[in-house]
């Protein structure tokens, strides 16, 4: 069975950075966790270490999940093979989902653990951008999957659906040219000028200058999926929340919706109520069990 054939009448639960309320983030024991938590795909987020090998972080820099600090991208892949990534989250590791020191995964570590989960299971991989590499990274990762058996027609290694995603409108449009726009995600999230000036605590014109550029790479991201570009539109909850009239243009466009980050029974309800395909959260478990209860009352769009 594959992993379209295995689709069930309800929005499909990808586990954001593996079941990370139970774990620390991107680990071996998040991803294992998402797998028993019965999620049907995990997300996951991608930077190039300094010699080139795709690796699970979230941010650019280590100092927020992992006992290292400074660039992601300043460190070799056997450089952060050393380091503590799982600690700082305060929760013990069952000996089944490794040691403290397997808890770091590559891109290819990541494929293999999904391989063993016995069943087809999805696989979201977001391009972080900006990136030092540029859109290196994302033909890095082109690469290191096909030397996997990754097949770009259905997009798929072995039990794995893989689908890819990005804010920055150049990495969605370098990846059409590799990847059928089925499988590529354009995300989306409000971008407030005056909001990201004052977060990034940088002078007026910097600021202003930064937060410019990102509401420019958001509103081209929002074309594209205006044009259908691309299959896959990828709002965050608030974003769903607060541009009704947008998601509804979308979903009768035809764009297959996956959004995030959604944790609560609220959020849970209101995407299961418009009709959204795929659900991104860090409690796959519970999220599945709201579902689960509630039916198959809601009628997804083709």
């Amino acid at each position: 069975m594959t992993f379209d054939e295995a689709r069930p009448n309800r929005p499909l639960v990808f586990a954001h950075r593996g079941a990370s309320a139970a774990f620390a983030e991107h680990t071996r024991a998040a991803y294992l966790q998402a797998i028993d938590d019965g999620a049907d795909g995990v997300e996951c987020d991608i930077h190039l270490t300094r010699d080139q090998h795709p690796v699970l972080l979230h941010d650019a820099n280590l100092d927020r999940t992992s006992d290292g600090t400074g660039p992601v991208a300043d460190r070799t892949l056997a450089e952060l093979r050393l380091l503590d990534f799982s600690s700082w989250k305060g929760v013990r590791i069952p000996e089944k989902f490794g040691a403290r020191s397997e808890q770091f995964l590559s891109l290819p570590d990541l494929l293999d653990i999904l391989r063993s989960a016995g069943r087809p299971i999805g696989l979201a991989i977001e391009l972080k951008h900006p990136s030092p590499y540029q859109l290196k990274l994302e033909d890095r990762v082109l690469q290191v999957l096909r030397s996997e058996g990754w097949d770009a027609k259905t997009s798929t290694v072995d039990n794995i659906k893989v689908t890819f995603m990005s804010f920055s409108p150049d990495s969605v449009k370098h990846l059409l040219r590799a990847v059928p726009s089925e499988f590529i995600c354009q995300l989306v999230d409000d971008i407030d000028v005056d909001e990201i000036r004052d977060e990034l605590g940088l002078g007026p014109l910097t600021g202003t200058a930064i937060a410019n550029v990102m509401k420019a790479a958001q509103l081209e991201g929002e074309r594209i999926l205006d044009d259908c570009e691309v299959l896959l539109a990828g709002p965050g909850i608030i974003y769903v929340r607060e541009h009704a009239r947008t998601v509804q243009r979308w979903l009768e466009s035809g764009r297959r919706f996956r959004v995030w980050t959604v944790d609560t029974e609220r959020d849970v309800a209101l995407c299961q109520g418009l009709g959204i395909h795929e659900i991104t959260t860090n409690t796959p478990a519970r999220v599945l069990a709201q579902l689960h209860s509630t039916g198959h009352q809601v009628q997804l769009p083709s």
